[in-house]
């Protein structure tokens, strides 16, 4: 169970041992309807690729997409995990063992990886952490890495530009965190671990980077409060 913010935080958020031991409980109670976004995400990606596709995860973490990808499709597909951090590649590596699942797991760094040509990429609530200022030419990597008629597929926490509205979504979601058990102290410890760490973009900001890097369509799948999941064709 994730207690990680129950004592006073010495460090900026990272996704180290402690995170990931307790990742997959974190991803339930900290994102609103974040199993059915993943279902949702599989059945879009089941529904698009042909047989023996291939589908890239970016900053793949425990490899729930992935493994859930693997059970709902009938299809022979070749799935790919890049993260650039070891423990959460330990565990998932540890799931996939358990399931006896063929997903390749790739320890990188996506900002220098070489992306394998794919049929569609995924990056779940990653974005948010790449530089702004890197963020753009990053959106073209996974452009020239998708096969032509290929989908990306990204789900981001996002800001509104209404200060006021924002300001309320805000409290709603703590709001949801609190429903979910975390205390008002481990929320507000949270949020300065993960202070100038991620870094969301408007809803817009999402759609004109996208467009910017040469795709030619982008849909909201999925919307609750401040968190957007996105399909992006190319």
């Amino acid at each position: 169970m994730d207690e990680i913010f129950k004592k006073p935080i010495k460090k900026q958020f990272e996704f180290d041992e402690n995170v990931a031991t307790v990742f997959d409980d974190m991803l339930d109670r900290s994102i609103p309807f974040y199993k059915e976004v993943i279902s949702l995400v599989c059945e879009i990606i089941d529904l698009h690729v042909e047989e023996n596709s291939v589908i890239t995860d970016l900053g793949c973490s425990t490899a729930n997409t992935l493994l859930a990808l693997n059970e709902k499709s009938n299809k022979n597909l070749r799935m790919i995990g890049f993260d650039n951090s070891q423990a959460m590649l330990s565990q998932a590596q540890r799931k996939i063992d358990a399931y006896g699942m063929d997903i390749e797991l790739r320890l990188e760094d996506i900002l220098e990886a070489k992306l394998p040509k794919s049929d569609a990429i995924i990056a779940n609530y990653m974005l948010q952490f790449i530089r702004p200022l890197q963020r753009e030419n990053f959106i073209k990597k996974i452009y020239d890495a998708l096969n032509e008629k290929g989908i990306f597929i990204f789900s981001e926490k996002i800001i509104y530009e209404n200060v006021e509205l924002n300001k309320k979504m805000i409290d709603i979601y703590y709001n949801f965190k609190k429903a979910e058990g975390y205390t008002q102290f481990e929320i507000s410890q949270k949020r300065e671990a993960l202070e100038n760490v991620l870094v969301p973009y408007s809803e817009e900001e999402n759609r004109n980077l996208i467009l910017k890097s040469g795709f030619k369509e982008i849909q909201t799948l999925f919307k609750w409060g401040n968190f957007v999941t996105f399909l992006v064709l190319k």
